[in-house]
């Protein structure tokens, strides 16, 4: 592909032309300098630790085709140059034309919200997989491409990373995709290019205030994938009605909905749900239909996830009989809810709720399901939102027995001063009601030999995480792995 044919796409956020060899051959799209090589294009981002534009001088060494940025910087002048009004909107759309635009050729399922993303893109999938379908899911524990599992970094790459996943979609004849949308990457641009087929909303409780600062905002950004959807008017938008975000949505945006819910009227509903340490049962209404449902995932937030698959199964065009038909198939995602069974008298579940409603949402579950007490270790991230540290604990302090505060992956902070945080919340607790444990491990490991039969012990904030990042340095690190060790030889 040759420059002339990239360049034209960006003709309405151009503010300089300095090229002056448009034919060059492309060989490549790159935002990392150090990956650059002869033939390539240069997009200069502003990150939020590096800014590319430092790095114009060395790439040119390595002789680009192109060099796209939006400062001017020293040698620049001497190359094929662009300067754009925004960096990243030019990244997202010469990759998106470079790959030969391929999410035209698959259909992508866009999940956004707090909680529950990651259950849903894999219940989605797996939904579609009984249907005989070639899948691929982006998220927060892998990406993957049919059986193929990949690596991830961020829960929603770069928007060039994106568009080089989706074209080895297209290649490997996937169908449908699945993707978490993260308000980062909402607000960064990494989704623009994609055309959705529709979308789904979970719901919104107080996380990354750090980075949106509000939650107006973080709402704003949310909200920016259903506008997309308008935009493209892509197939009905599927929303949880229960969440007062949700009805904002249905209210603020102009595109037809598919709405869920198990307290509010919505199009797609559960009753007579009941909760088990094996299984979910209940009800399954939609128009003049209902079914019943048993499924092997565990939690009332359950029932909202396989709500939200099915209203996405219909949109896609599926007949609910079917659908019902194959929810049984459904099996727990890693990390989520999810039981650690080495024979003892009480129950262990591993989950990655880290914000003060999906840690609600988890201890409310397992007092649903336990004839004991609930006995919950957890801690919060360094570096991230501070706010949520004492309401955490007051969550923690109300619904469960015990609590043993620990570390999550402190990061750049002191883990200590976390700890001291979230204990703000257990300030009005009776004594003896918590416990502090610096160490992750000796945590875990005071929480299960505390555990008497009937117990339930609750380890959240990491889930399906294999390390603990303390410092700027990632240890191997992993709650299932951890529990079961001492499940099955120090408590013995």
């Amino acid at each position: 592909m040759k420059i002339a044919e990239l360049v034209e796409i960006l003709k309405t956020i151009i503010t300089k032309n300095g090229i002056n060899w448009a034919e060059l051959e492309v060989t490549g799209i790159e935002q990392d300098s150090r990956q650059v090589k002869p033939g390539n294009i240069f997009v200069a981002i502003k990150g939020f630790t590096a800014d590319g534009h430092d790095f114009i001088e060395k790439v040119i060494e390595k002789k680009p085709a192109l060099i796209v940025a939006e400062e001017e910087r020293p040698g620049i002048f001497g190359v094929n140059h662009l300067l754009v009004k925004d960096s990243r909107q030019a990244l997202a759309l010469l990759a998106r034309t470079f790959y030969g635009n391929p999410t035209e050729k698959i259909s992508v399922i866009g999940v956004t919200g707090t909680n529950g993303k990651t259950t849903v893109t894999h219940l989605v999938t797996s939904l579609l997989e009984s249907f005989g379908y070639k899948t691929g899911l982006i998220g927060t524990i892998y990406n993957r491409i049919g059986d193929k599992i990949l690596p991830v970094t961020n829960t929603t790459p770069d928007a060039l990373s994106l568009q080089r996943l989706f074209a080895e979609m297209v290649k490997s004849e996937v169908s449908h995709v699945a993707m978490e949308v993260s308000s980062h990457a909402l607000v960064q641009k990494r989704v623009l290019g994609i055309d959705f087929k529709t979308g789904v909303f979970t719901n919104l409780t107080q996380d990354h205030l750090d980075f949106h600062e509000s939650m107006e905002n973080y709402f704003n950004a949310k909200k920016e994938l259903f506008k997309i959807l308008a935009e493209q008017k892509a197939l009905p938008g599927v929303i949880n009605k229960d969440d007062f975000y949700g009805q904002r949505i249905l209210k603020e945006v102009a595109h037809p909905f598919v709405t869920y819910g198990i307290k509010e009227q919505a199009d797609i509903t559960a009753k007579n749900v009941e909760l088990t340490n094996s299984g979910t049962a209940f009800t399954l209404c939609y128009q003049e239909e209902e079914y019943p449902v048993k499924v092997k995932l565990l939690g009332l937030f359950n029932v909202y996830n396989i709500l939200a698959a099915v209203g996405t199964l219909l949109t896609l065009g599926f007949s609910l009989p079917d659908i019902v038909k194959n929810l049984p198939l459904l099996n727990p995602v890693p990390g989520r809810f999810e039981l650690i069974d080495e024979g003892q008298d009480f129950a262990v579940i591993v989950d990655y709720a880290h914000t003060p409603d999906g840690l609600e949402n988890i201890l409310k579950s397992a007092r649903a399901i336990t004839p004991g007490r609930v006995i919950a270790v957890f801690g919060c991230g360094g570096d991230r939102d501070k706010t949520k540290r004492p309401k955490m604990g007051k969550i923690s302090a109300t619904l469960a027995d015990i609590t043993i505060i620990t570390s999550d992956n402190p990061r750049t902070e002191d883990p200590e001063a976390i700890i001291n945080e979230i204990e703000k919340g257990f300030f009005d607790a009776l004594p003896g009601k918590y416990l502090k444990e610096v160490d992750r491990k000796k945590a875990i490991k005071t929480a299960l030999l505390l555990a008497k039969p009937g117990d339930t012990v609750v380890i959240a904030g990491k889930g399906h995480e294999d390390y603990q990042i303390i410092g700027t340095t990632k240890y191997p690190f992993d709650d299932r792995v951890v529990a079961r060790e001492i499940l099955r030889g120090e408590r013995r």
